[in-house]
């Protein structure tokens, strides 16, 4: 016997003929969906895309171990330390916002608001070009893109702590001044534990898109997965330029699939290790003023 259905005030369970309903247009959804497959399969092979001798090259160990691995490698530096050193900017800035004085609150906000609205793009280029003028000569890629994804990845992170300290009860530090703590006291053990757990959802949202927007460094010609699936290995293979790009995509999948996976177990770790009355963050709130 089936167990009691549930309603909530927003949302009520279907009855007998919505079920069927929604049932036929999964149905209906599945095969539109089967049916594009088909004519993608279809296009590829009338251009040749399923032969064996253009796939040939990703089944030798010498084409990993040369060219996608390097390439792999690059990416997670490049995401790596863009995801530490845009942490820290948020933490800094988020906090920042919340001071009591005045002129760090505004000029806070003033930097998190204008690299937040710059396009990442535009500031990669703007970093890549100004490198050399200040510096001298040399490899500016991996600084301009790690800089770019800092700042604005950092100045969206900024905000998420923000709201997520601000999403704590009043009554946890009122309590806490209570008995005696001062405002760093409060900020470090009651509100920093308790809005850890809300904002993971959203950080690591943040940090998903950070490692997808580092495939922006192959317009500066920086040495990761893109470059080495869309400009090397298409150079060093003829016509295997379709073929890469599946590897890639799905190798980017699977790294999203793992950061996403080791996100969903941190925050139940977190849950069950401390109680907290904050609800959770989500990734696609508008954390603005």
């Amino acid at each position: 016997m089936s167990g009691p259905v549930t309603t909530s005030v927003l949302f009520d369970a279907p009855g007998p003929r919505a079920r069927l309903r929604n049932n036929a247009l999964t149905l209906l959804a599945l095969i539109g969906i089967a049916a594009i497959a088909y004519l993608v399969y279809l296009k590829f092979d009338e251009k040749h895309q399923w032969e064996g001798r253009i796939w040939e090259p990703f089944t030798e160990s010498s084409t990993w171990t040369g060219y996608i691995i390097p390439g792999l490698l690059g990416t997670l530096k490049a995401a790596g330390l863009s995801a530490v050193f845009a942490l820290v900017f948020g933490s800094v800035f988020g906090l920042a916002r919340l001071s009591d004085h005045r002129w760090i609150r505004v000029s806070a906000g003033a930097v998190v608001e204008v690299f937040r609205s710059i396009p990442l793009l535009l500031l990669i280029f703007f970093l890549f070009f100004l490198a050399p003028s200040v510096f001298g000569g040399g490899d500016y890629t991996l600084i301009a893109l790690v800089a770019g994804l800092t700042l604005y990845n950092g100045s969206v992170l900024a905000e998420v702590v923000r709201a997520g300290v601000l999403a704590v009860p009043k009554g946890q530090s009122e309590a806490a001044y209570a008995i005696g703590f001062r405002k760093n006291q409060v900020m470090r053990l009651v509100l920093l534990p308790q809005a850890v757990t809300a904002m993971m959802p959203a950080i690591v949202s943040q940090l998903v898109v950070l490692l997808k927007d580092t495939a922006l460094g192959y317009i500066i010609a920086y040495v990761d997965l893109l470059n080495y699936g869309f400009r090397v290995l298409p150079a060093r293979f003829f016509g295997s330029l379709i073929p890469a790009a599946i590897v890639i995509g799905v190798i980017y999948v699977g790294l999203n699939m793992t950061l996403s996976a080791l996100a969903t177990w941190l925050e139940r770790r977190s849950r069950r290790s401390r109680r907290t009355s904050v609800k959770p963050i989500p990734a696609t709130a508008d954390i603005g003023e």
